[in-house]
């Protein structure tokens, strides 16, 4: 198969490869290629979720969502988790539980987004990027869940890690 980078950015590419379908049809496709990324649900000690408040310049608007981050260059998934908690709500946590991974968008990025639950929270001194303006948020359960259904909640990562925490019986 043959792979073309059309452009390259940061740490993310988009490339156009030749690929046999599963009915073995040769087709052109063009994709994002993409690190992958932590989602982290912070939970304090009195049960409440930590969100952060991020404006995203790519739609124009603040969002409430669950901490989150891409991975740099072959690093390690926790220890990234680690990283981005600390950058985002200068927190750190004693207790890690993993829940499993998403796929975002796999109609044309090959993005995966590995889920983690953190407990037992203490502060830190944490660095944000750059390009992050972020204000940390504490909801309890019934507040997020009322967030969501007014639709002032709309972040898929933060909508799926949640249904998946709550799934497990974690929230």
């Amino acid at each position: 198969m043959s792979s073309k980078i059309l452009c390259q950015w940061k740490c993310f590419s988009v490339e156009e490869q030749e690929h046999v379908l599963p009915n073995n049809k040769q087709v052109t496709f063009t994709s994002i290629k993409h690190p992958g990324a932590v989602v982290i649900i912070p939970i304090n000690n009195q049960g409440h979720l930590v969100l952060v408040n991020q404006y995203r310049p790519a739609i124009k608007q603040w969002i409430l969502e669950f901490p989150a981050g891409t991975l740099e260059s072959d690093e390690d998934i926790f220890l990234c988790a680690k990283r981005e908690l600390a950058e985002e709500t200068n927190l750190k946590a004693e207790s890690w539980q993993s829940l499993g991974e998403l796929l975002p968008i796999p109609s044309f990025c090959d993005e995966i987004q590995h889920l983690f639950v953190a407990t037992d929270l203490s502060p830190t001194i944490g660095q944000l990027d750059d390009d992050e303006i972020i204000e940390v948020v504490t909801l309890s359960v019934t507040e997020l869940e009322q967030k969501i259904a007014t639709n002032e909640i709309k972040d898929n990562k933060t909508l799926s890690a949640f249904l998946k925490a709550r799934l497990a019986g974690l929230l």
